[in-house]
């Protein structure tokens, strides 16, 4: 009896990590993971269709942090006074930082509205809109090349009152020749892969028509954030009259990169931080010439006769 207690509890061990090392995101029923297995489509058609798919994963080298900021006042001059000494001296510390430039862009500047009773005698009462102050917004953007510096920038800002993080885009001086990389890189397999279906099709295509066609594609972290709640709840038979109280569950934010599994090569293909990934893919259409049927030859009789003539016979075809 303890050899079995001791077998299920190893079990359940076992299950659960298992389930730690797949991540909680596994917690959320509507994940589905697409079907791995391999199904090449049957030819229908004597063209040859070859296609290559290349992925670079790209580092970036500069990074803009975008922060809000937004400010009311009673009056004009107190919005645009209290805004700017926020602005300025929070900036003034994130200027001290290497390599970082700064800029401030004005977003609106708009009047701000409350409701005021207005009692009447014979009447119910009316609630108006009034004059409040003002609210001005601004966009605070800050460029810098290490990424260990955005929890400094952050912290220096909090101290005024700046917590707004919009967002954080990513830039690299490398995406051009990433591109041409990944063109020659491409270009190669093409080669490959057409002389393969040479060697299979028995027949040389280098002298067929070929019609060519390829794209790129840049997709940059932030599109590539999802979100995810994981939590377990208990299923309870309650009555009708019951009430249930359910808390507020967290909304995990997580960086999903693309997944490589479907290109021919990826140049960095190891992804530990948020990177900039730039697609290649480039087909290539062989139209095989189908044969052409010999004309038809007209028949002809001659006949010779016993003088040594030829005389044509005519007949009904």
């Amino acid at each position: 009896m303890k050899r079995l207690n001791l077998l299920v509890l190893c079990l359940l061990l076992n299950t659960a990590a298992f389930a730690q090392v797949a991540g909680n995101i596994n917690y959320q029923n509507q994940v589905r993971y697409t079907e791995n297995n391999i199904n090449a489509a049957t030819p229908s058609n004597p063209d040859v269709l070859l296609s290559v798919k290349g992925m670079a994963n790209v580092k970036a080298d500069s990074y803009v942090a975008i922060f809000n900021v937004s400010q009311v006042g009673k009056t004009t001059e107190e919005v645009n006074l209290l805004m700017d000494q926020r602005i300025n001296q929070a900036l003034k510390n994130v200027a001290t930082k290497p390599s970082v430039t700064t800029f401030v862009d004005m977003i609106s500047f708009v009047p701000v509205y409350e409701f005021e009773t207005q009692k009447k005698v014979f009447s119910k009462n009316s609630y108006n809109e009034v004059p409040k102050g003002f609210e001005l917004k601004k966009n605070v953007h800050i460029s810098y090349s290490d990424p260990n510096l955005l929890n400094e920038i952050i912290a220096d800002l909090s101290k005024y009152e700046i917590y707004d993080l919009v967002r954080v885009d990513y830039f690299s001086n490398e995406i051009e020749s990433i591109k041409k990389e990944l063109m020659i890189k491409a270009s190669t397999l093409l080669q490959e892969k057409l002389q393969r279906y040479e060697i299979l099709l028995a027949t040389d295509l280098d002298s067929l028509p070929k019609h060519i066609t390829d794209v790129y594609r840049v997709v940059l972290p932030v599109e590539r954030y999802k979100s995810y709640q994981a939590y377990n709840s208990s299923s309870l038979n309650l009555k009708k009259a019951s009430n249930v109280n359910q808390v507020d569950k967290s909304v995990t934010l997580y960086y999903q990169a693309i997944i490589d599994k479907e290109f021919d090569f990826v140049l960095n293909p190891t992804v530990l931080e948020p990177v900039i990934q730039v697609m290649y893919e480039v087909k290539l259409m062989v139209k095989r010439i189908a044969p052409t049927t010999a004309p038809k030859v007209k028949k002809s009789y001659i006949l010779v006769t016993p003088n040594g003539d030829l005389k044509e016979l005519k007949t009904g075809n």
